[in-house]
């Protein structure tokens, strides 16, 4: 389960670096920024509970992600495509996402969310939501 939940571990296209500042005050540099941009359909009979879900976050999820590194999360929805942004902004890309995958909560979270999504076309293979590339950036 927890590669349906990652997001892309490699550098490839559909991820970009960009630095997170200075670190200053740590004694070392801060980690870069890794933005995503993720896509998924929401499957219209599910559409009133995903949504109420949503309204709704458990803290505990809330903090299983701000824990693992993940940052100015947000999703989006129009029509019945869903859109996720987040960033990660962690040391271990690869330890925080096993963690959150493996967190119970996040977990039982994943249980209700799931059946109401269906995997868009172009699809990564392990993968529940699709990658997307980024075209443009500006800070």
């Amino acid at each position: 389960m927890s590669s349906r939940r990652t997001f892309p571990a490699t550098d490839t296209d559909t991820d970009t670096d960009t630095a997170a500042g200075t670190g200053e005050g740590t004694g070392r540099a801060a980690a870069p920024v890794r933005r995503f941009g993720k896509v998924i359909r929401l499957r219209p009979e599910h559409r009133e509970k995903y949504l109420r879900l949503h309204a709704d976050v458990w803290p505990a999820v809330l903090a299983t992600i701000t824990a693992c590194g993940l940052r100015n999360y947000s999703i989006f929805l129009q029509g019945d495509l869903l859109f996720s942004y987040v960033e990660y902004a962690g040391d271990d890309y690869a330890a925080d996402m096993a963690r959150m995958a493996a967190d119970p909560v996040t977990r039982e979270w994943w249980r209700l969310t799931d059946p109401c999504q269906q995997q868009t076309e172009g699809a990564v293979a392990g993968e529940w939501w699709t990658p997307m590339r980024e075209v443009f950036h500006h800070d």
